[in-house]
């Protein structure tokens, strides 16, 4: 789970974790570590990887000379490698607060509203509306595929250019957040428009081959008021591809983890323990155990993590000192807490004891993450903390309330169940006797 933010200079971070920030070459400090992470890059000189107090070559290898000792003489968060460069002043205590009250309620909204969602998209008769249902072979497998995939662009940045690797994801997530956006708001939107809109249907159909052999490969239906949606989210698209601005970041982003908790579902408790589980060690060994993670981070470019500046009350909108989360540690413990929301739904007691639960052990993992990252000052895995306390918490709860087997024994299916043929039959006889 990588994040990086490029808005006149690079701002890398894995999982939370600060990357040399505003030092392409450097690397990360432990004050300058932390599951959220104080993004600080150039705001001036001559382009990307360029020293902008260094005019010459001579001049560069002066620049890294001195960017190596301030680096091994104080390690402090903001300080200028040389007395040439412009020092970013350290954020206050209020910027910070802002800051980090702001990350939270951005990653509690997704979690809440899209766990709402859930419930009604696995009641859902339309088929391309249904969710994807994770089982527990798909989770154990989980954290190896997503291993191999950062393996592999670590091993891609490191043969090909940078710069079009970049492009290439730059334009790809720039056609999954307009989609990712335009599904978000499309709910919303709906209750605007007039009664008497002009409202028609319309139908995206593939298929391969023809007559028994042909098969759906996409079939979607969407109607006028979907292309309103889509058109208003394709201007947040231009505006990040164009300029990358923080707010239209967030708007993607919050767009991903909604969409991600409410169409990814969790087919019992045990599935989700072991894909927790499993992106715990991975979490954990990809952070500590290697730098893999580092250097794809350093030059990974794309709308996969929540930022908010800590200068935006000296800078307003312009301001560019950010603290960030990566949207794994939204998605992968909200998945969990929607199904939790499910099994409350099941237990038919108009109660959701497990839901809040676990969503306020969310909270309290998250805020156990900050505090640990600023007491220590060293990079934290926030699902090193997350992950024991949204599992922890509805199990002990269960245990008080001895509804352990009940809750590990909840099967959810959103297959949609087909009906058999004589069934078929019989009910098309019984409609012609009636009629």
């Amino acid at each position: 789970m990588q994040a990086s933010l490029s808005n006149g200079g690079q701002a890398p971070v894995s999982k939370g974790r600060v990357l040399g920030a505003g030092r392409p070459d450097s690397q990360p400090t432990n004050q300058e570590a932390g599951p959220f992470a104080q993004a600080r890059w150039r705001t001036s000189g001559p382009g990307k990887g360029t020293c902008p107090w260094a005019a010459g070559r001579g001049r560069k290898r002066a620049a890294g000379a001195r960017l190596m000792e301030a680096q091994n003489g104080s390690g402090a968060a903001g300080e200028g490698p040389s007395a040439g460069a412009e020092a970013r002043p350290a954020a206050t205590p209020e910027g910070m607060a802002l800051a980090y009250a702001s990350l939270v309620l951005m990653a509690l909204l997704p979690i809440f509203f899209g766990a709402l969602r859930s419930v009604s998209c696995a009641k859902g008769k339309n088929a391309s509306d249904m969710p994807e249902t994770i089982t527990s072979r798909d989770a154990a497998r989980f954290p190896i595929v997503a291993s191999c995939t950062l393996l592999g662009l670590y091993l891609f940045f490191k043969i090909f250019s940078q710069e079009y690797i970049n492009l290439l994801l730059s334009m790809y997530f720039f056609v999954l957040g307009i989609l990712a956006l335009s599904h978000t708001i499309s709910p919303v939107m709906n209750k605007f428009f007039p009664a008497n809109f002009p409202n028609k249907q319309y139908q995206l159909l593939f298929t391969q081959g023809s007559g028994e052999t042909k098969e759906e490969i996409v079939n979607y239906e969407f109607d006028t008021k979907d292309l309103v949606c889509l058109a208003m989210s394709s201007v947040v698209g231009v505006w990040y591809l164009l300029r990358k601005h923080w707010i239209a970041n967030n708007l993607f982003g919050l767009a991903f983890s909604l969409n991600g908790v409410e169409l990814l579902h969790l087919n019992n408790v045990s599935t989700g323990c072991i894909l927790l589980g499993g992106l715990f060690v991975y979490d954990i060994f990809w952070v500590f155990g290697t730098n893999v993670m580092v250097t794809v981070a350093k030059s990974f470019e794309a709308p996969i993590k929540l930022v908010f500046p800590q200068d935006l009350l000296e800078k307003g909108l312009e301001a560019n000192n950010f603290a960030m989360l990566g949207l794994g540690d939204i998605v992968i413990p909200g998945i969990f807490i929607a199904l939790l929301l499910r099994f409350d739904i099941s237990l038919k007691k108009n109660t959701h004891t497990y839901f809040y639960t676990s969503f306020v052990a969310y909270i309290f993992g998250l805020g156990l993450t900050i505090f640990i990252m600023h007491v220590f000052k060293h990079a934290q895995p926030a699902l090193l903390y997350l992950v024991p306390a949204c599992i922890g918490f509805p199990l002990l709860v269960a245990l008080v309330k001895g509804e352990v087997a009940e809750m590990f024994s909840y099967e959810e299916n959103t297959t949609p169940k087909e009906v058999p043929p004589e069934a078929k039959e019989g009910k098309t006889e019984l409609d012609k006797k009636e009629k």
